[in-house]
């Protein structure tokens, strides 16, 4: 049976099974195209805004945990999937993946053509859509989807970051008995992170990589950072389009040289920007667990985790004091910076989320040497 509605605003009209809570949302349709994780995707803040379609044609069949979260709830405004699971079938489960977006207010719509809606959103690039019940007027539904804000121009890093300043104790835990993580190391710096709407593996990384983390709200000056004395600065992920952020990238303009940086996703365009570069909105973005990108510096490919819809402007930089270190092998967007000079250096994808699956985890490793050099 039917029951619930994706509508575009270019007119097109999806059926389907409503799943997860029985409620009306919208925001830009996006797809990933990751096989595992999808509640790491729901509670990844940098989803604010975005209805998520999953190209893995059947979703929930492990279930949800709560350590699987990468925040405190989801941040996905909807989701689209092909097929929808009602058993979970895992050891760590402890709810459905169904039960679990119903208990947080997420609707989702399966029973869904994916194929032929991530080829629609590849050829005509993502839109605004609504989620809404099949007793709705379609072309009412096509209307509130126009009528939703586009995601070029929002400022979303602030309305998702923590407004009180606190500290992540956590380091990453082993999540089978066969895990072979090695042990956390001791604590050897403190480092202040941006939270633009950061997840809690790069916390725990870390943490796990010998840091006393102390969390700051976005809008947080470049002068109280620093009395905070920290080794080094972290700046986080998160949603929305950087452009709007230009207080954020003043305030790290104003830390470079004073302190190394560190930058992942949103924090790579926020430090790009304060370089003096320009982003721009991509066709579709990047949001899957297999992107190669060839590290210049070593000249390896890693397979990289990615949740993006912007990209730093490689043109914008080209006169300034900075290398370009990371290149994306799809579509030869900017994928890492470093400086020149000062101890600064980013990258646009995720080395937490650990897809190849080590491939990344240095930049952690950079970042203490970077720290311990600068002390010294």
């Amino acid at each position: 049976m039917n029951d619930a509605l994706l509508a575009l605003e270019d007119g097109t009209v999806f059926e389907g099974r409503a799943f997860g809570a029985r409620s009306q949302r919208h925001g830009e349709v996006v797809f990933n195209t990751a096989l595992t994780g999808y509640q790491e995707v729901f509670t990844d803040p940098s989803y604010t805004g975005q209805v998520v379609v999953l190209t893995n044609p059947q979703i929930g069949n492990y279930g949800a945990n709560d350590d699987d979260c990468e925040s405190a709830r989801p941040y996905i405004e909807g989701l689209v999937v092909r097929e929808m699971s009602s058993i979970a079938s895992n050891w760590r489960s402890e709810e459905t993946a169904d039960q679990f977006l119903a208990r947080h207010g997420i609707p989702a719509i399966a029973e869904v053509d994916t194929r032929k809606l991530v080829r629609k959103l590849r050829t005509s690039g993502v839109m605004r859509g609504v989620i809404g019940p099949a007793t709705s007027d379609p072309q009412d539904l096509v209307e509130a989807a126009r009528r939703s804000p586009s995601m070029a121009g929002l400022d979303l890093a602030t309305k998702v970051s923590t407004r009180e300043r606190y500290e992540w104790t956590q380091a990453v835990e082993k999540c089978s008995p066969s895990d072979r993580l090695p042990p956390a190391a001791p604590v050897e710096h403190h480092v202040v992170a941006f939270d633009f709407g950061m997840k809690r593996n790069i916390l725990r990384r870390l943490v796990h990589s010998g840091c006393r983390v102390t969390v700051v709200p976005a809008g947080t000056r470049a002068e109280d950072v620093l009395a905070l004395k920290p080794d080094g600065v972290f700046l986080s992920n998160g949603p929305g389009d950087p452009e709007p952020l230009e207080f954020q990238a003043a305030q790290v303009r104003g830390m470079i040289g004073k302190t190394p940086i560190f930058g992942i996703c949103l924090g790579h365009q926020i430090l790009g920007l304060a370089l003096g570069g320009k982003t721009y909105k991509l066709k579709f973005g990047h949001r899957g667990a297999n992107h190669p990108v060839i590290n210049y510096r070593t000249n390896k490919v890693e397979i990289t985790s990615q949740n993006h819809g912007f990209a730093v402007d490689a043109d914008s930089l080209r006169s300034s004091a900075i290398d370009i270190t990371h290149l994306n092998l799809n579509d030869d967007t900017v994928e890492g910076l470093r400086h020149r000079e000062h101890p600064v250096f980013c990258v646009q994808y995720h080395p937490e989320a650990a897809p190849g699956p080590h491939d990344s985890h240095y930049l952690f490793d950079d970042f203490i040497e970077m720290m311990r050099q600068h002390k010294g």
